[in-house]
């Protein structure tokens, strides 16, 4: 169903359940939430051990009985019970009670522009779970173009990319509307998991999740023109002893090739399928890119360098899309049409 902005003005709650992190905005209280989505439990007793930050210094590092759970995977809710208990434990009491002072609380959600009807309503159901008793559900790239103040309520196209944990969403919107849209699988965790691999497979080295920083750093252009060796450190995949390695720059460029070609090919599919008056408007607006991977050292450069566009990084991109949210909730953005369900 299409619905108007008149409906999410009637909103108080704006949630953006990400793969990496959860915001919540408060309606005249602005954000009030923004961790990671991750969640501790028991599993012996089902109890909940941490949620968010804490819960996420643990992964890696558990005993047997307790287990990390990511209930939000590429922006749909995988565990609906596990996605309420973290909303539930992260908003805190003081809001809950305040939810609960409203029987007809309205929420607004973000949600993947090709999300199904089930994932649509898993997040429906995740917002209900914690008081919710109306969800608007709002396509993630135009709550993420709201977000960056791109003028998507005009007859005139712009492009943004919402660059999230597990997949990259490429869209271009004009009236208010998508026109043309992609999502592909490459987000901060491929880039990660793909490091990780490489080490594995090319220098017998396993790495722990804070040892991939410096090679993200490596892909920047400056790091690769240096061509100064980066040093990393891990487990020997054979002794299982402590080793350092030096790589090479090019080597960890090399290395994400694969899945960053898949996101210029998304692109020059999303660029194929619109009309050609849009495609002339973005020659000269060029791309934006939102969210935490946005950040990505290096990103920006190539995709200018593969699709000949210009590329502009939105300030604060990882809070664009429940910037765009509050701003919708909030009547701070001009009349524009969504869709979504109920």
């Amino acid at each position: 169903m299409t619905f108007s902005l008149d409906q999410l003005r009637r909103c108080t709650v704006a949630v953006d359940l990400g793969a990496a992190r959860t915001r919540v905005h408060v309606k005249h209280s602005g954000l009030v939430v923004d961790e990671p989505s991750v969640v501790a439990v028991n599993t012996f007793s089902g109890a909940l051990i941490a949620v968010g930050a804490g819960a996420e210094r643990m992964a890696g590092r558990t005993p047997a009985h307790i287990r990390v759970v990511h209930p939000v995977t590429g922006g749909m809710v995988v565990d609906i019970e596990m996605a309420q208990r973290m909303l539930r434990a992260l908003v805190g009491e003081k809001v809950r009670r305040a939810w609960r002072r409203r029987p007809m609380l309205r929420a607004a959600v973000c949600v993947p522009q090709n999300a199904d009807p089930l994932a649509r309503r898993a997040a429906v159901e995740t917002l209900a779970g914690v008081g919710a008793r109306r969800v608007e559900l709002v396509d993630a790239p135009t709550a993420a173009g709201v977000g960056c103040g791109l003028p998507v309520e005009q007859p005139e196209a712009t492009m943004i990319l919402v660059c999230g944990a597990t997949t990259t969403q490429v869209a271009v919107l004009s009236l208010g509307a998508i026109v043309s849209a992609a999502t592909v699988p490459m987000g901060g965790d491929t880039i990660h998991h793909t490091l990780v691999q490489h080490l594995r497979n090319h220098h017998e080295l396993l790495l722990p999740s804070h040892a991939v920083r410096p090679l993200h750093i490596a892909l920047s252009d400056a790091a690769a023109a240096s061509s100064v060796p980066t040093e990393v450190h891990g487990r020997d995949v054979v002794t299982g002893l402590a080793r350092t390695v030096s790589v090479d720059p090019q080597d960890v460029r090399n290395a994400v090739q694969a899945p960053v070609t898949a996101l210029i090919d998304a692109i020059r599919s999303v660029l194929h399928n619109c009309p050609p008056d849009l495609v002339a408007d973005l020659a000269e607006r060029g791309m934006v890119l939102s969210g935490g991977t946005a950040l990505l050292p290096g990103l920006d450069a190539r995709l200018r360098e593969s699709t000949g566009m210009s590329v502009h990084i939105a300030e604060d991109p990882a809070g664009c899309a429940v910037r765009g949210l509050a701003a919708m909730m909030e009547g701070n953005a001009r009349p524009l049409t969504v869709h979504g369900c109920r």
